[in-house]
Protein backbone atom coordinates (compact mmCIF):
# COMPACT_ATOMS: atom_id res chain seq x y z
CA UNK A 1 0.00 0.00 0.00
CA UNK A 2 1.29 3.45 -0.95
CA UNK A 3 0.52 6.44 1.29
CA UNK A 4 0.57 9.97 -0.19
CA UNK A 5 0.64 12.75 2.38
CA UNK A 6 -1.29 15.77 1.10
CA UNK A 7 -0.68 17.80 4.28
CA UNK A 8 2.28 20.11 4.93
CA UNK A 9 3.44 18.04 7.93
CA UNK A 10 5.03 14.62 8.35
CA UNK A 11 2.42 12.15 9.60
CA UNK A 12 3.64 9.61 12.16
CA UNK A 13 1.55 6.62 13.16
CA UNK A 14 2.49 4.87 16.39
CA UNK A 15 1.45 1.62 18.05
CA UNK A 16 -0.06 1.34 21.54
CA UNK A 17 3.43 1.44 23.09
CA UNK A 18 4.35 4.65 21.24
CA UNK A 19 6.65 2.96 18.74
CA UNK A 20 6.65 4.57 15.31
CA UNK A 21 5.15 2.15 12.76
CA UNK A 22 4.67 4.52 9.83
CA UNK A 23 6.13 7.89 8.90
CA UNK A 24 4.88 9.67 5.78
CA UNK A 25 6.65 12.85 4.70
CA UNK A 26 4.71 15.60 2.91
CA UNK A 27 4.41 14.88 -0.81
CA UNK A 28 4.89 18.52 -1.75
CA UNK A 29 1.26 18.77 -2.87
CA UNK A 30 -1.33 19.96 -0.35
CA UNK A 31 -5.06 19.31 -0.57
CA UNK A 32 -6.92 22.44 0.53
CA UNK A 33 -10.46 23.68 0.94
CA UNK A 34 -11.57 26.95 -0.63
CA UNK A 35 -13.02 29.37 1.91
CA UNK A 36 -15.01 32.57 1.87
CA UNK A 37 -15.39 34.75 4.93
CA UNK A 38 -18.02 37.35 5.76
CA UNK A 39 -17.88 39.61 8.79
CA UNK A 40 -21.10 38.98 10.70
CA UNK A 41 -20.52 40.91 13.90
CA UNK A 42 -18.16 42.58 16.28
CA UNK A 43 -17.30 41.98 19.92
CA UNK A 44 -15.27 44.57 21.80
CA UNK A 45 -13.88 45.96 18.56
CA UNK A 46 -12.92 42.54 17.20
CA UNK A 47 -14.61 41.37 14.00
CA UNK A 48 -16.42 38.04 14.02
CA UNK A 49 -16.33 36.22 10.68
CA UNK A 50 -18.43 33.38 9.33
CA UNK A 51 -16.45 30.98 7.16
CA UNK A 52 -18.13 29.09 4.34
CA UNK A 53 -16.17 26.16 2.95
CA UNK A 54 -16.12 25.40 -0.76
CA UNK A 55 -14.46 22.97 -3.11
CA UNK A 56 -11.47 20.78 -2.31
CA UNK A 57 -8.42 21.48 -4.45
CA UNK A 58 -5.32 19.32 -4.83
CA UNK A 59 -6.84 15.88 -4.27
CA UNK A 60 -5.70 13.50 -7.02
CA UNK A 61 -7.99 10.99 -8.66
CA UNK A 62 -8.02 7.54 -7.05
CA UNK A 63 -5.09 5.29 -7.92
CA UNK A 64 -4.74 1.55 -7.28
CA UNK A 65 -3.24 0.62 -3.90
CA UNK A 66 -2.90 4.28 -2.89
CA UNK A 67 -4.23 6.04 0.20
CA UNK A 68 -4.26 9.83 0.39
CA UNK A 69 -3.70 11.47 3.79
CA UNK A 70 -5.45 14.84 4.10
CA UNK A 71 -6.41 17.19 6.92
CA UNK A 72 -9.62 16.64 8.85
CA UNK A 73 -10.93 19.88 7.33
CA UNK A 74 -10.51 18.45 3.82
CA UNK A 75 -12.14 15.21 4.92
CA UNK A 76 -15.11 17.16 6.34
CA UNK A 77 -15.44 19.26 3.16
CA UNK A 78 -15.58 16.09 1.07
CA UNK A 79 -18.28 14.66 3.34
CA UNK A 80 -20.28 17.91 3.23
CA UNK A 81 -20.10 17.83 -0.58
CA UNK A 82 -21.43 14.26 -0.60
CA UNK A 83 -18.15 12.87 -1.89
CA UNK A 84 -17.24 9.46 -0.50
CA UNK A 85 -13.75 8.13 -1.18
CA UNK A 86 -12.42 4.98 0.46
CA UNK A 87 -8.88 6.06 -0.43
CA UNK A 88 -8.88 9.27 1.65
CA UNK A 89 -8.11 9.40 5.39
CA UNK A 90 -6.97 11.96 7.94
CA UNK A 91 -4.78 11.58 11.01
CA UNK A 92 -7.01 11.04 14.05
CA UNK A 93 -5.92 13.82 16.39
CA UNK A 94 -8.62 13.09 18.99
CA UNK A 95 -7.47 12.75 22.61
CA UNK A 96 -7.75 8.95 22.31
CA UNK A 97 -5.37 8.79 19.35
CA UNK A 98 -2.98 11.75 19.49
CA UNK A 99 0.44 11.18 21.07
CA UNK A 100 1.99 14.37 22.40
CA UNK A 101 5.47 15.38 23.54
CA UNK A 102 6.22 17.12 26.84
CA UNK A 103 5.33 20.50 25.25
CA UNK A 104 1.88 19.23 24.18
CA UNK A 105 2.71 19.07 20.48
CA UNK A 106 1.35 16.13 18.51
CA UNK A 107 4.19 13.82 17.49
CA UNK A 108 2.08 10.93 16.24
CA UNK A 109 -1.35 9.35 16.04
CA UNK A 110 -2.49 5.82 16.79
CA UNK A 111 -4.90 5.65 13.86
CA UNK A 112 -6.39 7.34 10.83
CA UNK A 113 -9.99 8.50 10.61
CA UNK A 114 -12.78 8.76 8.06
CA UNK A 115 -16.02 10.71 8.40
Amino acid sequence: MKFVNLTPHTVNVVDADGNNILSVAPSGNVARVATQQTVVGNIAGIDIARTVFGDVDGLPAPQPDTVYIVSTLVLQALKDAGISRDDVVAPDTSPQSAVRNADGQIIGVKQFQVL
